[in-house]
């Protein structure tokens, strides 16, 4: 005559499967700094600014060119 498990056994058995199979997640922090290049932007900038103001100079004095 066969032995039958009780269900809180096989529960059992089943959860421990179920939290061995279950993927690992870990949020680390970065070893380095990071750093955002800003330089593009501000280059931009500081070009129009330039060009405004080459406009406005020529405007304001035609001749030099």
């Amino acid at each position: 005559m066969m032995k039958r498990f009780p269900f809180a056994a096989i529960a059992v058995i089943l959860a421990a499967f179920t939290v061995a199979c279950s993927p690992t997640v870990k949020v680390e922090a970065p070893t380095e700094p990071i750093t955002i290049n800003l330089n593009i932007k501000l280059d931009a900038v500081v070009r129009l600014k330039i060009e405004e103001k080459a406009r406005g100079d020529i405007k304001a004095n035609p001749e030099i060119f």
